[in-house]
């Protein structure tokens, strides 16, 4: 009888958190490849305050990334939505949906204070996407082509970082940003695949874009 209660008990909290469908309480644990029956957080407690601060940073910087990706996506499809590339950017859009929601979630989990800069990456990212979009499905390609490697570098750097500490401590953190970052990789090709790099200016446009990046990576990382 009262191991009956218990379980009565967790499944009146499982509804409580997930009213409404098993289903929607999948969908949030869907980002590292299984379905669990519980929240798991993607980071170990912390240490020490200096592996807190790495931590914070490295969610910090990922999150305004992933801010910044789903404003360009939304530039992008002010302006194509109606096009044939519209399907074809709305689909890397939901998928960047998704991993902003992941990190907001983390970010909330941790409280770990997303950069002040997000006003700021809202305009300059919409601004681009819909800039680039203008030049019509080449420019927005290139434009993808160009955010997309400079995530999957980054991403890749962050990987390095973690395998060189301790890859069995950041096990659950390292799955995720290994799946977000072949999602990248994913858009990069597909960016390629549809003559992004026909767009008059291809190479001096992908510069432009991508030191912008970098400094949006630098900055965000320290504010």
């Amino acid at each position: 009888m009262q191991r009956a209660a218990q379980c009565a008990l967790r499944l009146d909290i499982s509804r409580a958190f997930c009213p409404s469908s098993a289903r929607n309480c999948r969908a949030v644990n869907r980002v590292n490849g299984s379905v669990s029956s519980r929240r798991y957080s993607v980071l170990p407690p912390p240490r020490d305050e200096e592996e807190k601060a790495m931590l914070d940073s490295m969610l910090r910087v990922d999150h305004a990334g992933e801010y910044g990706a789903n404003r360009i996506y939304a530039g992008q499809m002010a302006v194509l939505g109606r096009t044939q590339t519209g399907p074809l950017i709305q689909h890397m859009w939901d998928q960047e949906k998704m991993h902003l929601e992941r990190f907001n979630e983390i970010l909330g989990e941790h409280r770990v204070r997303p950069t002040l800069l997000l006003p700021l990456w809202n305009i300059a990212g919409f601004a681009l996407g819909a800039c680039t979009a203008l030049l019509g499905k080449e420019g927005a390609m290139a434009c993808t082509v160009a955010v997309e490697e400079s995530i999957s570098e980054h991403y890749n750097s962050q990987i390095r970082t973690l395998m060189e500490a301790d890859p069995e401590r950041y096990t659950e953190l390292l799955q995720l940003i290994k799946e977000f970052r072949d999602d990248e990789i994913e858009h990069h090709d597909t960016g390629l695949e549809h003559d992004a790099e026909s767009v008059p200016g291809y190479f001096l446009l992908k510069t432009a874009i991508q030191a912008g990046c970098k400094a949006a990576i630098y900055i965000s990382q320290r504010i």
